[in-house]
């Protein structure tokens, strides 16, 4: 895939981001080749866009879920300005694009993690991180989930399914709490849907947060100060009808909600 037909595919997912519109299918010359190659046009996406980079998604850290994404490894996608809101969100339902509520904890940077040659290790990471967040990713995709839904590597130059972010209040004392068993429930219109834990989904939000700055360090690209990282969902994903709000209920640690108008 030339630069060309890179460029082409970045300016017309910019502007279906910018008309928030989403399209059936994609020209099977517009499919990025693999990965490495769809991250580059997602960078470009960046360019075309001209906004800032807020934050950033990972999803799909371990191999149940890479199974539903059909893909092989994690991956990640840009979350732009200002679509890092605090809790408790209400989006129109008819504006999202094919809309997927995912309860995740949300990291803030407190440093830069700029690249460089030597991998970055968890305590590392942890030291960077400013605080810790109860959150839910509303996550979009700027293609119809259709029989025409187009491979991965669309997806991934698409930003991922990144959308909004709903960001709860920091978690007090966060490093010496049990991050990762606490049980966190993804609750709609009062009925419970979801269950989980990070142990069970991502292991510990620090985990893909250092694959994420080891990944990005791999490309030249840093992350920042301020930025705001969403982990991984730790109750898979579902998706919400009109009227719908949901709950992620992180118990002691907080509460996050977010409604589909």
């Amino acid at each position: 895939m030339d630069l060309t037909r890179q460029r082409e595919l970045a300016r017309h997912l910019a502007t279906l981001r910018r008309e928030r519109r989403q399209q059936s299918g994609l020209e099977e010359r517009l499919v990025p080749p693999d990965a490495d190659t769809a991250y580059r046009v997602a960078r470009m996406v960046e360019e075309e866009l001209g906004w800032d980079v807020v934050g950033w998604k990972i999803a799909g850290m371990k191999p149940g879920l890479q199974r539903q994404l059909r893909t092989s490894s994690p991956i990640y996608g840009r979350v732009f300005s200002p679509l890092i809101k605090a809790s408790p969100v209400s989006v129109e339902h008819a504006s999202q694009c094919s809309p997927i509520p995912e309860v995740e904890y949300q990291a803030r940077l407190g440093t830069d993690l700029p690249p460089r040659t030597r991998r970055y290790t968890v305590e590392e990471i942890g030291d960077a991180v400013a605080s810790l967040h109860p959150g839910i990713e509303l996550a979009e995709c700027r293609f119809v989930h259709d029989a025409a839904f187009p491979p991965m590597p669309a997806i991934l130059a698409d930003g991922a399914g990144s959308g909004s972010i709903v960001l709860g209040e920091a978690i007090p004392n966060w490093q010496s709490r049990d991050i990762a068993n606490q049980d966190v429930l993804l609750i709609c219109n009062g009925a419970l849907r979801r269950r989980g834990t990070a142990a069970e989904a991502i292991d510990h939000p620090l985990v893909p947060l250092t694959w994420l700055a080891n990944e990005l360090s791999r490309t030249g690209i840093g992350l920042k100060a301020g930025q705001t990282i969403s982990t991984g969902t730790l109750t898979g994903m579902l998706r919400p009808k009109v009227g719908e709000t949901y709950v992620a209920d992180f118990g002691p640690f907080g509460t996050v909600s977010a409604t589909y108008a």
